[in-house]
C-alpha cells in the first residue's frame, strides 16, 4: 500500500487516468449518477496521492453527501444528517452530481478543473429548469453539511508512533518507514482516534489478543510466512497466481477494489434505482472507513511486531519452532504500523459484509483490474473469493501472519454488520427497499 502511494511515476499515471475518466464524463454519466461519480471520487483521491485509509474516509464523505442529497428528495430511507430539506420536484440526479462534485472540489482543489469538466458533462444530460437548479442546491447543502461534520474528526494532523525498546512481540518500524529525529517511526497513529461514520466507538470492537509467542499456532503461522512470503521464495513456495494477487493488492486499496466490484455488480443487476445505489454506496464506504478506524485502534492497542522483525529475532521469542533468519526480506515492503490485525483484511471484510447483505454472497461476475498493474486481471464469482485472495496476498507478500488476516476478517465482518444494521434504514412500510439478506 505505502509503496504505491509514494511512487511519483504511478501518481502521475493516476492523474492521467483521472483526466481520461473525467473527460469521458459525458459518455459515462448516461448510466447512473451515483455510480459515475463514485468512480470519479475514487480516482480523484488516488490521483491526489491519498493513503488507502484517507481514500476510505473521503469516499465515505462523498457517498454520504450523495446519499443525503438524493434521500432528501426521494425520502426512501432514514437520513444520515437529517438537516437537508429539498424543494418538491428537485432533480435527484442533479443533487447526486453536485453533492459529489462539491465534496471533491473542496478537498482536492488541484483537480478542480477536471472535476468541473465532469460536472458540466454530467449536468448537461439533465434538462435546464427549476428541478435541476433545486437539485444542485440540495447537493450543495448536503456536501457542505458533510464537510462541516468531518472538519475536526481526528484524521489530521498526522501523528507518529515512536517504537519502544526491541522487546519480543513488540512493533518495531521496518526499513521502509520514515525517520524522525534519527528514529524510524510508525505512521497513522492518529487514525485510531478518527470519529467513526456509523459505529459508536472503535473501542467496542476490541479483538482478542494475538497468539502467544511460545504457542504452536504462532510457530505455524511464523513458518508459513517465512516460507511463502520471502523475497527469495521459489515458484513452488509462491506460485505465480499467488505472486499476482500479492502485486495486485499491494497496488490496489480496499476502496478501489470494493467500489469497483460494487459498480460491476450493480451494472449487471440493472434493476436498482438511483436512491438504492446512493444508499448502498454510502453503506459500503462507511464500512470501509470505520474498518480502518477499528483496525488502527487494535493495531496500536496490541502493538504486535511484523513478520520481518519477528523472523530476524526468532531466537528471542522462547519458541523452539521459530528458527531466526537475520537476512530475511519480505516480498513487498511492510506498511509502517503494527501487524495485528491486517488492515486490508479488516477493510475488505467490512466492505464485503455490507455487499453480501446488499447483493448476496455469490453468483456475480466480477473482473478486477488496476492500470498500476496492467498485466494482472482477476476474476471472481463471490465476495468471499476476493477476501480469501486478499488474505493470501498479505501472507504471501511477507507482511502479515495468517492470524493477522483471520482477525482482520472477523473484525471487518463485525463492523460491516453493525454498519448495515444500524444506518440508513428503509422507512417503515417501504418494503420495496427491504433487502433479502438483511437478517443473514
Amino acid at each position: 500500500m505505502k509503496r504505491m502511494h509514494g511512487d511519483a511515476t504511478k501518481r502521475t499515471f493516476g492523474v492521467c487516468m483521472l483526466t481520461a475518466t473525467l473527460l469521458l464524463g459525458s459518455a459515462v454519466a448516461k448510466a447512473d449518477a451515483v455510480l459515475d461519480w463514485n468512480l470519479i471520487a475514487v480516482n480523484t483521491a488516488i490521483a491526489n496521492g491519498q493513503s488507502p485509509f484517507a481514500q476510505a474516509r473521503y469516499a465515505a464523505i462523498v457517498q454520504l453527501a450523495v446519499f443525503e442529497a438524493v434521500n432528501a428528495i426521494t425520502r426512501d430511507y432514514q437520513p444520515y444528517l437529517g438537516s437537508i430539506v429539498a424543494p418538491h420536484g428537485a432533480s435527484a440526479d442533479a443533487a447526486a452530481i453536485q453533492g459529489a462534485y462539491r465534496v471533491l472540489s473542496t478537498y482536492f482543489p488541484a483537480s478542480a478543473s477536471m472535476l468541473g469538466t465532469a460536472r458540466s458533462n454530467s449536468l448537461a444530460l439533465i434538462p435546464d429548469g427549476q428541478a435541476k437548479s433545486d437539485g444542485i442546491a440540495t447537493g450543495d447543502a448536503a456536501a457542505f453539511a458533510m464537510i462541516a461534520l468531518r472538519a475536526n474528526d481526528g484524521s489530521s494532523p498526522a501523528q507518529f508512533k515512536i517504537p519502544g525498546p526491541a522487546v519480543p512481540g513488540e512493533y518495531q518500524a521496518t526499513p521502509s518507514c520514515p525517520v524522525m529525529n534519527g528514529i524510524r517511526v510508525g505512521t497513522l497513529f492518529q487514525w485510531q482516534n478518527v470519529t467513526p461514520f456509523g459505529i459508536p466507538s472503535a473501542s467496542e470492537f476490541l479483538l482478542d489478543r494475538p497468539p502467544a509467542l511460545d504457542s504452536n499456532q504462532y510457530a505455524k503461522t511464523y513458518n508459513e510466512v517465512k516460507t511463502v512470503g520471502s523475497a527469495s521464495a521459489n515458484s513452488t513456495e509462491r506460485p505465480q497466481d499467488r505472486a499476482n494477487v500479492v502485486l495486485f493488492y499491494a497496488a490496489s486499496s480496499p476502496t478501489q477494489v470494493f467500489n469497483q466490484a460494487a459498480r460491476e455488480v450493480v451494472a449487471q443487476d440493472g434493476g436498482r434505482s438511483l436512491s438504492e445505489n446512493a444508499r448502498a454506496f454510502a453503506l459500503i464506504n462507511m464500512a470501509l472507513s470505520d474498518g480502518a478506524v477499528t483496525t488502527f485502534f487494535n493495531k496500536y492497542h496490541y502493538n504486535f511486531w511484523r513478520p520481518e522483525t519477528a523472523i530476524h529475532a526468532g531466537d528471542t521469542d522462547d519458541n523452539p519452532k521459530t528458527d531466526p533468519d537475520p537476512n530475511w526480506v519480505p516480498f513487498i515492503p511492510a506498511p509502517c504500523f503494527p501487524s495485528y490485525p491486517s488492515a486490508h483484511g479488516t477493510l475488505s471484510g467490512a466492505g464485503a459484509e455490507v455487499m453480501r447483505r446488499l447483493y448476496g454472497e455469490a453468483g456475480h461476475a466480477i473482473t478486477l483490474s488496476n492500470p498500476a498493474v496492467p498485466n494482472i486481471v482477476l476474476h471472481y464469482g463471490s465476495f468471499r473469493q476476493i477476501t480469501d485472495d486478499i488474505s493470501d496476498a498479505r501472507v504471501y507478500g511477507g507482511i502479515h501472519f495468517r492470524f493477522d488476516q483471520d482477525a482482520g476478517a472477523r473484525l471487518g465482518r463485525a463492523v460491516g454488520t453493525a454498519i448495515y444494521k444500524n444506518n440508513l434504514r428503509a422507512k417503515r412500510g417501504n418494503d420495496r427497499h427491504h433487502d433479502d439478506w438483511d437478517d443473514n
